[in-house]
């Protein structure tokens, strides 16, 4: 066992490299062998697109090798968050996710987060990554549930912020609601500007088993994290996270493996709604929706940890905006209000009824796209970009999202995604990174008028926007 410091402009950020995984894994070839057929594209519109193909332990070490800047980079500032916010050392994630996720992983996700760390470090980098900082930082979204419930059980009174981010604003549509009667879906993901701007790679990954995907992700992750997928069975899939949500059984299956195994092996909605289920930790909490292009069909799936419903229909809606919809979820598993319309989840909701209703007929890719981009504030009845728009703004706004963000908190929505079903047939997609409406995000300025973001200085970038973009899988 070893310990080293990472010093973050004054915040000493603790981590232990684990003698299970101090040296690659027995199985890791050289690189020449274990990258055969990978390949990273240079950067296009703010994306990074890379191929990954393979068994398990090769994909996940063209991950590790092809982007080992930007995992390095991107673990920092996951141990930067999730250290502030939640009042603990990294060690505390890494011991958490050997002794708690671990054991519920099965061995092809094994193979492949191992993957990662040896790609990494046969890359090199500058800090030593290894299997524990690879999983921990897959893990990234749902440690906020697990921290709560660790320190209910231990009947620790913590002051660390833990509220569930409001992640995301989505839909997907078909029948008598689009253009060519045909399934539309679209995306755009709302999370911290310091992890979301690095949330911009593009993943064509072709596993020895299981169905080929496209995804967007950040580096160094098995899943997409925000979620949205295509895969070669003419599955689409996305989510938005479940506002005000708690609960978490640390004996489930964590939330990324079933993300990533439904995405890799799911070749209807019961496909995706019965992988999903089995073994649900209640980590990442999301209304997930989903589409069949074969069979014009579209699903939500409202997963709560003691509460699921899956419903499904081949003309119509679904929408996704952090609102929790079973009755029995709202009052068993969250303190959400519905009534409260000043809300961003309530607001936003309005606001996509209002957009399905308006548009009903017409919808297309190009809706899609001007939908991810509108700033019309339900509540105010006015164009405002602000926490209650479909395209987030929470830094302009004076009242943050609470409990998730204060007044000016640096988040909001980071990258967009949009599909047709012509578009999923051929395994493509639209993205655009940065806000949609065309705004860009410079950091310096921001931290100089609110300078109690200052602890995010030495990390946060500049997120500019960039114009929409179609990524498909090599040829």
């Amino acid at each position: 066992m070893r310990r080293w410091w990472v010093v973050l402009a004054g915040l000493v950020l603790t981590g232990m490299a684990s003698s299970f995984s101090g040296a690659s894994s027995p199985q890791a070839g050289t690189p020449e062998t274990e990258l055969k057929g990978a390949f990273r594209r240079p950067e296009n519109n703010g994306w990074t697109f890379v191929h990954l193909q393979g068994t398990p332990h090769e994909i996940g070490f063209q991950n590790g090798y092809l982007l080992a800047p930007e995992i390095e980079d991107t673990l920092k500032v996951t141990i930067l968050e999730e250290t502030h916010d939640s009042k603990k050392e990294w060690q505390f994630f890494r011991d958490a996710a050997q002794n708690m996720m671990w054991p519920h992983i099965e061995q092809e996700y094994r193979e492949e987060l191992q993957g990662i760390a040896d790609g990494a470090n046969a890359h090199g980098v500058g800090m030593k990554i290894d299997l524990w900082d690879v999983v921990a930082l897959n893990a990234a979204e749902e440690w906020s549930y697990y921290v709560k419930e660790y320190d209910r059980i231990h009947g620790i009174k913590s002051t660390a912020s833990l509220a569930v981010p409001e992640h995301c604003s989505a839909f997907v549509a078909t029948g008598s609601y689009t253009k060519d009667g045909k399934v539309v879906i679209a995306h755009n993901n709302w999370t911290n500007y310091l992890d979301g701007e690095r949330w911009t790679i593009i993943f064509d990954i072709v596993p020895a088993k299981g169905k080929r995907m496209i995804m967007d992700g950040l580096p160094g992750v098995i899943h997409s994290a925000d979620d949205f997928v295509t895969n070669s069975a003419g599955i689409i899939i996305t989510e938005t996270t479940i506002g005000h949500f708690s609960g978490y059984d640390p004996d489930g299956i964590p939330e990324f493996v079933r993300a990533r195994k439904a995405a890799q092996y799911s070749a209807s909605i019961d496909d995706f709604a019965r992988i999903m289920k089995e073994g649900n930790n209640g980590g990442y909490a999301n209304t997930w929706l989903i589409a069949d292009i074969g069979k014009n069909e579209i699903g939500r799936l409202e997963l709560g940890l003691k509460n699921v419903t899956l419903e499904r229909k081949n003309d119509g809606y679904f929408v996704g905006s952090n609102f929790p919809i079973s009755q029995n979820l709202i009052r068993e598993e969250t303190d959400f209000d519905p009534r409260d319309m000043s809300s961003s989840a309530n607001a936003r909701h309005v606001r996509w009824d209002q957009l399905m209703a308006e548009n009903k007929g017409k919808i297309d890719l190009a809706a899609a796209e001007r939908f991810l981009s509108d700033h019309y504030d339900t509540f105010e009845k006015k164009e405002d970009a602000d926490e209650r728009t479909l395209d987030g703004h929470i830094d302009l706004s004076p009242r943050g999202s609470q409990s998730w963000e204060p007044p000016f908190g640096i988040a909001g929505a980071v990258q967009n995604k949009a599909a047709d079903a012509g578009l999923a047939a051929e395994m493509s997609f639209n993205a655009a990174a940065g806000h949609a409406c065309g705004m860009d995000f410079k950091a310096a300025e921001h931290v100089r008028a609110h300078p109690e973001f200052s602890w995010q200085k030495v990390l946060l970038r500049d997120m500019d926007a960039h114009a929409w973009t179609t990524f498909s899988v090599a040829k």
